[in-house]
């Protein structure tokens, strides 16, 4: 009977938690400072998810090392259910990079996709070029002079801006900054002469005339700015680059809280206003199931591995 009451004792534990969870608030963990494309789309299922889970959802910005501090910090945290990390494509990179270990995927149990954006190559007004070829030439004809600003070592942005700079065999000097948000700032300054980043992060500033879009990283246009030509219609190919986020929990972190998070993060995908968002951002939703989403960072990471293999990237 022991072995009996044990195992009866667990479903009951296992109900009790699922219905009681969450009791209070749950921290989202954003590798990266407020202004990039990480915090935004963070900021906006944060949102969402503090309604259908009925306690705040606090948004906790950990910058720096490429996302590196704030994954480590998520790694240490309890495996609770009240610690989350947005992912992005800067976690394979960082990977790809030796900035983390490769076993570090295993800290984590995956929860869901969220979405993915295509990368896009804007310039300030003070850049004297109006379309992806004119930069090219541009900056042939300065070597060594043009600045691009970066998220950091080993984000997403550090890995487009270097994989555009290969396509296209010019010599530019690429800015780390400690996240999109301060690169994006000085870009719009004209203290950097162009940025390869997230749509979700650019486009709102090159709707305001901040920011002159010059082309898409993807391999289709965006239906929320149909005008600006992908690099391959433009005349660059092999330079695409997209990015993705999904949320993580800790490894061991209960099944009722995971199935509660996925629970609810579907509806708020589902939601036709969750869609049309995303859409004005330049940007879709991802589907993918948990065991898809393991096997895509899987994937990405192999991916990112072979570019900096391939393009002798080195970081310190």
């Amino acid at each position: 009977m022991k072995p009996l009451l044990t195992l009866l004792l667990m479903v009951f534990s296992s109900a009790a938690l699922a219905q009681a969870y969450p009791v209070k608030a749950v921290r989202l963990i954003i590798p990266f400072p407020p202004g990039g494309s990480n915090d935004v789309v963070g900021r906006l299922i944060g949102v969402q998810l503090s309604t259908k889970l009925g306690q705040q959802v606090v948004i906790e910005n950990r910058g720096g090392g490429g996302g590196t501090l704030g994954i480590n910090a998520a790694a240490k945290s309890p495996a609770d259910g009240y610690t989350l990390l947005l992912i992005s494509v800067g976690y394979p990179v960082s990977i790809a990079l030796g900035h983390m270990p490769r076993e570090s995927i295993q800290w984590f149990t995956p929860i869901a996709s969220i979405g993915s954006g295509p990368s896009i190559l804007v310039v300030p007004a003070s850049t004297p070029a109006n379309s992806v070829q004119e930069l090219i030439a541009l900056a042939k004809s300065k070597p060594g002079v043009l600045n691009a600003g970066s998220a950091g070592p080993g984000s997403f942005q550090h890995l487009a801006t270097e994989l555009f700079r290969l396509q296209a065999g010019i010599d530019i000097v690429i800015v780390q900054y400690k996240g999109g948000g301060p690169a994006l700032t000085d870009t719009m300054a004209g203290i950097v002469q162009m940025n390869v980043g997230s749509v979700i992060q650019n486009l709102p500033h090159v709707r305001s005339g901040k920011l002159r879009a010059l082309g898409i990283g993807g391999h289709k246009r965006i239906s929320a700015a149909p005008e600006i030509p992908t690099f391959a219609e433009a005349g660059l190919t092999g330079a695409e680059a997209t990015n993705w986020w999904g949320l993580v929990a800790p490894a061991g972190t209960p099944a009722p809280a995971l199935d509660r998070i996925r629970q609810e993060l579907a509806a708020i995908l589902d939601s036709e206003d969750t869609r049309k968002r995303f859409e004005l951002e330049g940007a879709e939703v991802l589907r993918m199931s948990p065991s898809e989403f393991s096997a895509h960072i899987a994937a990405e990471t192999a991916k990112w591995s072979r570019v900096v293999k391939e393009a002798n990237i080195k970081v310190e």
